[in-house]
């Protein structure tokens, strides 16, 4: 069921999601996508371009981010508008064998402003990996009901 307008508030909290990444996934998400960049699945390439190494396409760290508010809305469709910039690239280390992550994405959103008028809601989502904020104004506008 979406949320409704009346029963949100400015500062109010929407929850928050852990995204697990492997290698495994980004190479998933580029059969997917089709953005075989080699800098998302090959180590000695990533690092040859002076990257620290394999590094989450933007796309899929976006899409992860706002996954939370999809979820939160009840509806994909909901979201109108979905911006951000990227400030530090996601490095998945290889864990290929494990049943560890190679990265871990944490993503937390907040009601930044309603538009009653409109019906809508900014989402402002903060999403960071390793400590480090890697998508920076990163705000949803969702219809609500």
């Amino acid at each position: 069921m979406s949320p409704s307008i009346t029963d949100l508030a400015a500062g109010q909290e929407i929850g928050s999601r852990t995204v697990e990444v492997t290698r495994t996934d980004l190479v998933k998400y580029a059969g997917a996508s089709g953005d075989f960049n080699p800098i998302h699945w090959n180590e000695a390439f990533a690092t040859g371009v002076e990257l620290p190494g394999v590094i989450a396409h933007g796309m899929f760290t976006m899409g992860s981010a706002v996954q939370l508010v999809t979820d939160w809305a009840g509806d994909p469709a909901a979201v109108v508008d979905f911006q951000t910039r990227f400030t530090k690239p996601v490095l998945v280390t290889d864990t290929t064998g494990t049943a560890e992550p190679g990265a871990t994405i944490e993503v937390s959103g907040t009601i930044g402003k309603l538009d009653a008028e409109a019906g809508t809601a900014r989402v402002d989502l903060t999403v960071t990996a390793a400590g480090q904020k890697v998508l920076m104004k990163a705000q949803a506008v969702v219809k609500l009901s």
